[in-house]
C-alpha cells in the first residue's frame, strides 16, 4: 500500500542509515516467515506461473495515485491490494512473498532511489505480505469464494496496509524524529480508506474469477481504468488543494502585509504549498529600506538569513523579468544544471517580483520534497501566481510603512514630527526617575522668512536641512531631535536639573550658531531657544511643548537668546488670545483712543507736530499694552482696520488744528505688514483728500527692525508714499542689523534715534558717541533727526550742542488724549511769529 520516499536534505536530524534499524528487523521477520511457509509447503515453486502473473500485476499496480509529504518524507497511496488479495487466495504463501519482493525490487530499481530507502521499501513490502499471510494461516481455512473467505482476505489486506503504515511511520520517526512519525500516522487515514476500497475491489475480482476464468481479461481492463481514474482524481484533488492553498496564502499575505510580518506569513506557506525544502524571499535595498534575504526551511520554525539557490539564477530572473526553473523536468535550462550540482541542490524555481515594469525582488523555492518528485511547469505557474500577489503585498506593505513613517516624521528633514515628539515625551514622562527632569528645548531659527523670500523656498529648505543636521550632531545620544513647525526644532532629553538644562541649551545654541552656505550666500544663522522641564513646568506633554514655544518667542528679545519658561509668558499669551474677539468689537464701536505726544524743535522749542499713538482700555483687563493688541491685530487680520482707525483720527485732528490756525504735523507708526499691503498708499491718498490735509503734514514712522527683513517687498509701497508727498521716518534707528547698508536705499526724510541711546548719552560716553555719529550721518544724507526719550535738561542741552533738530519725550510731555493735549497746548505754549508764520512755542518746560 505505501512506498516511502525520502527527499534530499541539507542538515537531517539523523543519517538515513538509521533506516536500517527498521529494515533489519523486517528482513529477519520475512526470512523467518518464509522458512516456516517453505517447511509447511515445500513444493510451492510449482506455482511459478501464477507467481509470475502476480509479480507482473504487482509491478503494474505499484504506481502511485496519491502522494503525501510529511516534512522531508513522502509516501504514495498505491492500489497493489487488488492483486495481493488474489495472490493470497490462489498462490502458496511463499510464492506471494516472492512475488511481492520481486515486484518491489523492480519498482525501486526503476525509481532510482537510494540504497537505504530501496531496501527498506523491499523489506517493508515483503514483511507486510508475510504479516497478511500469517493472519490467513491463523484463521480457519478458506472454502470457496463466500463471505467467510471475504472476511479472511479483508483481514489479511488490512493487516498488509497497517504493517506498511506502521513501518513507514517507524522509519520516519527514527530518521526525522518522533513528531514526524506521529504526523505520518495522523496522515494515514486516507491510506487505510483507500486500502479498504482496494480490498473490496479485489474481492469482487475474486468472485468473478472463481465464476469464470475469462473474467480476467475484463478485470485487467477494469484495473487499468481504475488506476487512470484514481490518478485523474488525485490530480484534480491536487489542483483543488493548490487553489485553496493559494487563496489562503493571499488572504494571509493581505492580512499581515501591513504590519511588517509579510515574510513570516508568506514563506512558510509558499514552502508548504510548493512542497519544497526551502522558500526564499529576496528584496534589494531600496531607499531607506535595507536588503531582505529570508528563507523558510522545512525543519526550522523561524526564518533563516540564508539563500540555498545559486545567485546567478536569481540574477537571471531579475534581469529577464521572467521565471527561471532548473531541474530534471525543464529541458530549456540544461545549461544551468551545473549550478545545481555546485550548490548540491536538486531543482529550483526563481520568480521575479514585479511592480509594473519594475523588479522589486524575487521569490524562490528549492528542492521538491521526495526523491522521485521534481518541480514541473505547473509549479512554475503556481509560483508566478503567488509572486504576483507577493509583489502587490510588498508594495502595499512599503506604502503602509511609508504612510506610517510620514505620519510621524517631517518629510524635509526626516526628523520626528510633532506627533512623534508628543508620543515620545509621553513615554518619557511616565518613566522619569526621581533625581532627573525631562527637558524640552525649542529652537526657533531666525531669518528663515527672509531667505525664503529673497532666495526662494529651495534655499530655505536647504537652510532647515543644515540646521537639522547640526542639531543631530550636537544633541546627545539619549536625546530626541524633531521638527515641530516651519522654523522650529525641538530637542528632548533627560537632565539632572533645571539649571543643567539651561546650560545645555546655551551650549547647544552656541554650537549651532555659525555660517551656513545657502546657494551663493554665506549666512550667519542664529536661533532663539525656549526651555521647559517636567515636572517644574507641568506634566502635560502638549503644555510643555506650548510653553517651550512661548519661551522661544520670548528668547528673541533677550541678549543671550535662551529663555526658561515662567508663568508670566503664558499669562500674557493667554491674555492676548482672550482679547482677540474684544479687539474686533472695540474697532467696530470706536472704543480705541488715540493719544498724542508733542514733537518739539530742540534749539528754539517750537511745537512742530505730534506722534499719534493707539491706546485701549479693556473693560475687564484695564490698560492693554500697545505691543499686545497690535500683535493680536497682526495675527487676527485686524491690523489694517487698526491702522486706518488711528490715521483717520489723526488726520481729523490735524484738519481741526489747521482750521484753528495752529497747524501741526502728525506722525504714525507703521507695521512692516502694512507696508506689504499694496492697497495702503491708495487708502492714504483717499484719507488725505477726504480731510484736505497737505501730504507734507503726514509722517509715517517705520521700525528699522521691521523693514530690514522685508525691504525688497516694502520698497514699492515706500516709493508710492513718497510720491504722494508723505514724509517717511526710520524709527528706533541704531537698533537694527543693517542701518547703514539700507539707509541710502530707503526713500526716507527723517531718522529717530532710539531712546535707549538718548537716555544714556548724559552718563555713558558710548551712547553719546553713537548719538553724535547718527546726527553726523543724517546731516551727510540731508535727513532730519528726531531724538526720542528726552527726559532731562542736560540731555536737551547735549542734543542742542550736537545739532539735533527735534526731540520728544517726557521732558516735554507724555502722550496725552486729545482733550488733555488741548489743555497742555493752552497752558504750555504760546504763539510766536516767525518768518514762516505763527507757530506754537513752549513757554516753559517743567
Amino acid at each position: 500500500m505505501g512506498d516511502a520516499m525520502a527527499s534530499r536534505r541539507t542538515s537531517p536530524r539523523r543519517s538515513s542509515q538509521y533506516a536500517w534499524l527498521i529494515t533489519y528487523p523486517l528482513a529477519v521477520f520475512v526470512l523467518v516467515s518464509a522458512a516456516v511457509f517453505w517447511a509447511v509447503e515445500p513444493d510451492w515453486y510449482h506455482a511459478w506461473l501464477g507467481g509470475l502473473l502476480a509479480t507482473i500485476a504487482l509491478i503494474i499496480t505499484n504506481v502511485g495515485v496519491l502522494n503525501v509529504v510529511i516534512r522531508r518524507e513522502g509516501f504514495m497511496v498505491l492500489v497493489n491490494e487488488v492483486p495481493l488479495v488474489l495472490a493470497i487466495y490462489f498462490l502458496p504463501p511463499l510464492a506471494v512473498i516472492f512475488a511481492a519482493t520481486v515486484a518491489m525490487v523492480v519498482t525501486q530499481l526503476r525509481a532510482r532511489i537510494g540504497v537505504h530507502k530501496m531496501w527498506f521499501n523491499v523489506a517493508k513490502s515483503a514483511a507486510s505480505a508475510s504479516a497478511a499471510l500469517i493472519v490467513v494461516a491463523a484463521l480457519p481455512p478458506m472454502r470457496g469464494a463466500g463471505p467467510g473467505t471475504w472476511g479472511i482476505l479483508f483481514a489479511a489486506g488490512i493487516t498488509n496496509a497497517v504493517v506498511g503504515i506502521a513501518t513507514v511511520a517507524g522509519v520516519i520517526g527514527v530518521v526525522q524524529g518522533r513528531r514526524a512519525g506521529q504526523a505520518t500516522l495522523r496522515a494515514s487515514a486516507t491510506s487505510l480508506i483507500t486500502a479498504a476500497i482496494n480490498i473490496v475491489v479485489g474481492l469482487v475480482f475474486l468472485v468473478a474469477l472463481v465464476a469464470t476464468g475469462w473474467a480476467a481479461a475484463l478485470l485487467a481492463v477494469l484495473v487499468v481504468a481504475m488506476i487512470l481514474v484514481l490518478r485523474s482524481f488525485a490530480e484534480f484533488f491536487r489542483q483543488y488543494r493548490t487553489l485553496a492553498d493559494v487563496y489562503e496564502l493571499t488572504v494571509a499575505v493581505r492580512e499581515r502585509g501591513g504590519d511588517g510580518g509579510l515574510p513570516d506569513a508568506l514563506l512558510g506557506r509558499v514552502r508548504a504549498l510548493m512542497r519544497s525544502e526551502y522558500a526564499t524571499l529576496w528584496l534589494p535595498a531600496r531607499g531607506r529600506h535595507p536588503e531582505v534575504l529570508l528563507t523558510s526551511r522545512v525543519d526550522d520554525q523561524g526564518l533563516l538569513d540564508i539563500s540555498p539557490s545559486p545567485a546567478p539564477l536569481r540574477e537571471q530572473a531579475i534581469a529577464s523579468g521572467d521565471a527561471v526553473a532548473v531541474g530534471a523536468r525543464f529541458d530549456s535550462t540544461v545549461g544551468l544544471r551545473h549550478l545545481l550540482r555546485e550548490s548540491k541542490i536538486k531543482d529550483v524555481i526563481a520568480v521575479p517580483l514585479l511592480s509594473g515594469q519594475t523588479t522589486i525582488g524575487s521569490l524562490e523555492v528549492v528542492n521538491r520534497l521526495g526523491d522521485s518528485r521534481t518541480f514541473r511547469d505547473t509549479d512554475v505557474q503556481v509560483l508566478e501566481t503567488i509572486a504576483a500577489h507577493a509583489a502587490v503585498a510588498v508594495e502595499n506593505s512599503r506604502l503602509v510603512e511609508r504612510l506610517r513613517y510620514d505620519a510621524y516624521h517631517d518629510r524635509l528633514t526626516a526628523l520626528p514630527n510633532r506627533r512623534r515628539i508628543v508620543d515620545a515625551l509621553s513615554e518619557s514622562v511616565g518613566v522619569r526617575a526621581a533625581d532627573e527632569v525631562i527637558a524640552v528645548l525649542v529652537f526657533d531659527v531666525d531669518g528663515l522668512r527672509a531667505v525664503n523670500e529673497s532666495m526662494g523656498h529651495a534655499a530655505g529648505d536647504k537652510l532647515l536641512t543644515e540646521v537639522a543636521e547640526r542639531l543631530r550632531a550636537i544633541a546627545g545620544s539619549g536625546s530626541l531631535v524633531g521638527r515641530i513647525g516651519g522654523d522650529e526644532f525641538v530637542v528632548t532629553m533627560r537632565a539632572s536639573s533645571t539649571e543643567t538644562t539651561v546650560q545645555l541649551a546655551t551650549q547647544m545654541r552656541e554650537q549651532l550658531r555659525g555660517t551656513m552656505v545657502v546657494g551663493s550666500l554665506t549666512l550667519d544663522v542664529d536661533t532663539a531657544v525656549g526651555v521647559t522641564v517636567q515636572p517644574d513646568h507641568g506634566d502635560d506633554v502638549e503644555a510643555l511643548l506650548r510653553r517651550a514655544e512661548l519661551a522661544a518667542n520670548a528668547a528673541k528679545a533677550v541678549p543671550y537668546g535662551v529663555q526658561l519658561f515662567h508663568p508670566a509668558l503664558e499669562s500674557r499669551a493667554v491674555r492676548r488670545l482672550g482679547i482677540a474677539g474684544d479687539l474686533r468689537t472695540a474697532l467696530e464701536d470706536g472704543q480705541l483712543d488715540v493719544y498724542f505726544q508733542p514733537k518739539v524743535t530742540i534749539r528754539d522749542r517750537h511745537l512742530v507736530g505730534v506722534e499719534c499713538l493707539a491706546r485701549w482700555t479693556h473693560p475687564a483687563h484695564g490698560e492693554v499694552a500697545p505691543q499686545d493688541f497690535v500683535a493680536v491685530a497682526e495675527h487676527t487680520g485686524q491690523l489694517s482696520r487698526l491702522t486706518e482707525a488711528v490715521i483717520t483720527e489723526g488726520l481729523r485732528r490735524c484738519r481741526e488744528w489747521v482750521d484753528a490756525d495752529r497747524p501741526l504735523g502728525v506722525a504714525f507708526n507703521l507695521s512692516a505688514r502694512t507696508l506689504l499691503d499694496t492697497r495702503f498708499p491708495d487708502l492714504v491718498h483717499e484719507l488725505l483728500k477726504q480731510y484736505d490735509v497737505p501730504a507734507g503734514q503726514l509722517t509715517f514712522e517705520i521700525s528699522e527692525r521691521g523693514v530690514v527683513g522685508e525691504i525688497e517687498r516694502a520698497l514699492p509701497t515706500l516709493f508710492r508714499l513718497r510720491d504722494l508727498g508723505v514724509r517717511l521716518s526710520i524709527d528706533d534707528f541704531g537698533t537694527g542689523v543693517s542701518s547703514l547698508s539700507h539707509l541710502r536705499q530707503l526713500p526716507v526724510d527723517e531718522i529717530k534715534i532710539d531712546d535707549s541711546f538718548v537716555q544714556g548719552m548724559a552718563t555713558d560716553s558710548g551712547d553719546l558717541a553713537i548719538v553724535r555719529a547718527v546726527i553726523g550721518l543724517a546731516r551727510e544724507f540731508g535727513l532730519t533727526v528726531v531724538a526720542e526719550g528726552v527726559e532731562s535738561e542736560l540731555t536737551l542741552d547735549l542734543l542742542a550742542d550736537l545739532g539735533c533738530e527735534n526731540g520728544q519725550g517726557y521732558f516735554f510731555s507724555r502722550p496725552l488724549p486729545y482733550e488733555r493735549l488741548e489743555a497742555w497746548l493752552s497752558a504750555q505754549t504760546e504763539t510766536e511769529s516767525t518768518p514762516a508764520g505763527e507757530v506754537r512755542r513752549l513757554r516753559a518746560v517743567v
